[in-house]
């Protein structure tokens, strides 16, 4: 790279870092404020709150805001050259837009590999401290427990579970029956049911065990205690969709292909969030590259006409993110096909910007 790659690099780099970093903590600040309550209220640790909670927060606001603050550093050190003549002098010297904008586009491939592994590794491996710390200190104790609950385990195996309770893994009331097509195969109910960590098993106590036979005859056994492995997680019962970014790349593919099994009413919503982890990269090109083509003019405005035309592209662009995955997530359209349709959408949008840019 040459000298002046470097330079353009540098400024990127730098004034995106500064930015993102006091933009998170001011974010941090307000946070606080609001949840200083609830942390005194349940004696949460200083050293917790910290280390575990907010520093475990930090990668999730930079991954969640970096695009805005990706496209605002590309036009406010833009609009500085331009207004230093330093852009201007650049063309003058027979550089052209397409070979200024290399060390522009190069800075943006890290941001958004960086952003890829942000998605895919980091933040799953963060909010997983971090939810667990909710759980702990910001949540009462009946949010970990559910009545009622009645899915699809695997494929003609129906569960049906009058109460249970994660804080001692325990639970009340449950049937299990099994189909064959539409007729009943096996029931299995237990008055209590107590999960292993250790061994990812499940204890029946007082079971009764009736099989249907094809005679039309059942056959019925009685057990005082059942082990049994069932295909599920009791951490299932308490999973949130919006703590879907806690499961990392591999995860979140098992975890499709299990609720895809049970028929789960999540599949749209988990696929949609998987291929938005490739999609949402691509999209830091396309603003970087109107970035530069609206700062890269010199005007009487200055930057406050870059910026105001940068928030109108940013307001149109977030827009249309939200209203493309929410179309994803409830099935109007394919999920891969919603959160690609952004970056198929801006391509032009970005052309037209470079055809009519100062050249």
């Amino acid at each position: 790279m040459k000298l002046l790659d470097w330079y353009i690099a540098k400024k990127f780099l730098t004034t995106f870092l500064v930015t993102i970093l006091l933009f998170v903590i001011i974010i941090i600040v307000f946070d606080i404020a609001e949840k200083l309550d609830d942390f005194l209220e349940h004696s949460a640790p200083v050293k917790g709150i910290i280390f575990t909670y907010y520093a475990n927060f930090i990668p999730n606001l930079i991954n969640t805001f970096s695009p805005i603050f990706i496209f605002i550093t590309v036009l406010y050190f833009t609009s500085r050259l331009a207004s230093r003549t330093e852009f201007i002098s650049m063309l003058a010297g027979g550089m052209s837009l397409r070979r200024i904008m290399m060390p522009y586009l190069g800075t943006a491939a890290v941001l958004a590999y960086g952003s890829y592994l942000l998605n895919a590794w980091v933040i799953p491996r963060t909010d997983k401290a971090r939810v667990k710390f909710e759980n702990t200190y910001l949540r009462d104790y009946w949010s970990m427990a559910r009545g009622t609950i009645y899915r699809q385990i695997k494929p003609g195996v129906i569960l049906y579970m009058e109460y249970f309770n994660n804080n001692d893994s325990t639970g009340v009331g449950v049937n299990i029956e099994s189909y064959k097509g539409k007729d009943l195969q096996s029931n299995l109910f237990g008055r209590f049911l107590r999960w292993n960590k250790e061994k990812k098993t499940w204890r029946m106590e007082m079971v009764w065990s009736r099989e249907y036979l094809a005679d039309g005859n059942q056959k019925v056994r009685y057990y005082k205690t059942l082990d049994t492995f069932l295909q599920f997680d009791p951490r299932d019962f308490f999973f949130r969709i919006e703590d879907v970014q806690s499961l990392n790349q591999n995860e979140l593919r098992n975890f499709i292909a299990r609720e895809r099994l049970r028929g789960s009413e999540n599949i749209r919503h988990l696929e949609t969030e998987l291929h938005r982890r490739y999609a949402s990269p691509f999209s830091t090109f396309i603003l970087v590259a109107i970035g530069v083509c609206v700062a890269g003019r010199k005007t009487r405005g200055g930057l406050g006409f870059s910026l105001g035309v940068g928030i109108f592209v940013i307001i149109f662009f977030l827009f249309f993110s939200k209203y493309f995955i929410s179309m994803g997530q409830s099935g109007v359209i394919e999920p891969w096909i919603s959160v690609w349709m952004l970056n198929v959408l801006f391509v032009p949008v970005a052309w037209v910007f470079y055809r009519f840019a100062q050249k």
